[in-house]
Order: structure tokens, then sequence, then C-alpha cells
């Protein structure tokens, strides 16, 4: 079967293939099954192609970063044609950044400007993928940078909390942040509250919420955090929605994503719970690397192999360059995974 024939019979055939959504039970035994599936870090991160942390490596200040959005065009992102990528490269599902460290958002959101809408490009980029994944019948896991927030004035500070990246290390701290006596973190709990319910009430059913930052909470009093009640309000507004953060923070998510370096002290501890293991196109940053090295489609099938020996999943990056557009080399690795798939199934354990 030639690409786009191929192309069509899947979108023809996957349409009504979204009733595993109807709820948890149904959507976490579709999630052990599926094997592969595409993270996306897009950001105004991605117009410099020096990574995703660009602004907390290079201690960039909030006002002076904040201008990249007047770069952003997104006139090359495509939703329609990276979900039919996926699928070429056999996943089933994406996971979309919508909001990375240092906030910028990639949805109208009502809670900040500091989004997509306010840019040239003036578009919804989370709408235009949810979009193109139900028309393919894709599962949609939307990204949440939730422990760590480099922009908002009350999110969370180093006297809270020890990880040492919670925030650039500006010196004198960027007057942007509130100072000491005027924090109230209890505002950023409202903040992140209300962007939730944006995307979990504006885009139609979800596969899941993949929170990320667990390292914030991790290095204090992580009931600060109250993600009983955040977790609480995910089940609420879709019930079937899985909840991941990363290799977990209160044990009540449904899903792990752990670093790999984490991988054999979760399974030492007798983890039921399906796994993820993350991987990204780049040999380092998430985001859009110029200089970076790239993995061919050995390494790919390699990833593929070791996720079949822990039994998970296998979430690829890709971290698509300023425009919106996938690097060349990693749309070649991507088609070239997907024929070796087709012809050999996926790698056993």
């Amino acid at each position: 079967m030639n690409r786009r024939d191929f192309l069509l019979s899947a979108a023809a055939a996957a349409t009504p293939r979204l009733s595993f959504l109807r709820d948890r039970a149904s959507v976490l035994a579709w999630f052990r099954e599926a094997k592969f599936g595409l993270f996306i870090h897009y950001g105004l991160y991605s117009l410099e192609g020096r990574g995703e942390w660009l602004q907390y490596v290079e201690k960039i200040p909030i006002a002076e970063y904040a201008k990249l959005a007047s770069r952003f065009t997104a006139d090359k992102f495509d939703a329609g044609k990276i979900c039919d990528l996926a699928l070429e490269a056999g996943m089933k599902y994406v996971n979309l950044v919508t909001k990375h460290c240092d906030s910028f958002c990639l949805w109208n959101t009502r809670e900040t400007e500091f989004n997509a809408m306010n840019t040239p490009a003036r578009r919804d980029l989370v709408a235009e993928m949810a979009e193109a994944c139900r028309k393919r019948g894709l599962g949609l896991f939307l990204f949440y940078e939730h422990g760590f927030d480099w922009r908002h004035p009350h999110g969370p500070a180093p006297w809270d909390w020890k990880a040492r990246s919670v925030r650039p290390a500006y010196d004198p701290p960027d007057p942007f942040y509130a100072p000491r006596e005027r924090y109230d973190f209890n505002n950023y709990l409202r903040y992140v509250s209300n962007q939730i319910t944006e995307l979990l009430t504006q885009y139609g059913p979800v596969a899941g919420v993949w929170l990320d930052g667990a390292a914030v909470p991790h290095s204090g009093d992580k009931s600060k955090f109250r993600l009983p009640e955040l977790y609480a309000l995910i089940r609420k507004l879709q019930p079937q929605a899985l909840i991941s953060y990363k290799w977990g923070v209160n044990g009540d998510e449904d899903f792990l994503a752990p670093e790999e370096t984490q991988l054999a002290k979760i399974q030492k501890e007798g983890n039921t719970k399906p796994i993820e293991i993350c991987a990204t196109l780049q040999k380092r940053w998430w985001g859009y690397c110029e200089k970076c090295e790239r993995r061919n489609a050995d390494e790919v099938m390699g990833k593929l192999r070791e996720a079949a020996q822990w039994k998970a999943n296998l979430l690829l990056n890709t971290g698509p360059m300023g425009d919106g557009s996938i690097h060349p080399d990693e749309v070649a690795v991507l088609r070239e995974v997907g024929r070796r798939l087709r012809r050999d199934g996926f790698p056993k354990a």
C-alpha cells in the first residue's frame, strides 16, 4: 500500500474508533495496548532553536523573553499533517504541550494575555490539534506544566520548594514576581484550576491530562499543591480522562511517565500501573534545537524494543521548528519507523 492510500484508509477507519473515551476503564485498557504516541513541544522557545529551557538557562528577563511573542506566526504548524505523520508512524495518540515552564499558552485562555491568540498567529493551536485528532481517531493528551511557572507572579517560589530550577536565577529577582511579603500561592493554584477547566471544557473529550514538574512538589510540602482537589476537578469535568504526573506525586495517578533512570526504582517498588517511557527525536532538548543530533530509525526501533521490555508505551517527542513545521530529518525517521512497523510489527519483549 502506498503512503497516500495508507493515510486515506487509516483516516477513514479511525474516525469511529474513539469509542474508548466512554469511561476511564475503557481509556485505561486502550492505553495499555496503545504502545506508541507522539509528544509535541512547541512554543516561543522554538523560535530560537536552543531548547525549551532557554529562558532559564540564559536567565532571560521575563519582559525580554515575552518579546518573542511578536515573532510567533506558527504559519507552518499544521495539526492535520502532524496527525497524519503520527498515524503513518504507527502511533495511537498525541500529547500536545499546551503550556510549558515559560507559561506561554497555545490556547485561547482568559487567564493570561500570554497566549497564541495574542501573537501574529492569532490561532488556538489546542483547538486545531483536538479537531485533527478527533477526525483521525487519535487519542489526545494535554500536557500542562504544573510544578514550574517562570512567569506567574505567584508561581512556585524558591523559598517554598528546594528544586533549584523552580525559577531562573535572576539577580536581583525579576520585578515581574510578587515580592515575598505579598506572595500568595493560592493565586497560582486558582490560575491552574481555571486553566485546566478551560482545557477540559472547550475541546471535547480527551484521553488524559499529563502534568509536569513533579520535582517541585517532591522538593517541599507537596500538600500545598492541593493535588486531590485538582485531580477531583479533572475527573469531574472529564471522568474518562487519565491523569499522569511524571513518576507520581500523591499515588492517585492513572499511569506513570518516569524519566528512564527511574524505571528500575518504580518496578522495584512493585508498580502495577501502566508505564509510558518518554524519549525525544533530538538527543538533548525537547523543544526545537537547531544544532542537536537526531536519532535515526534504528535508534527509535531500539527505544520501542526497550519499551516492550518494560511493557510500556513509548511517547516519542518532536520539537517543531519556529514556523511550526517538523524538521525534515524527523519526518523521514517517523515515516521509516512506520514502514518497518507495518512490515514487521512492534518489537517483542
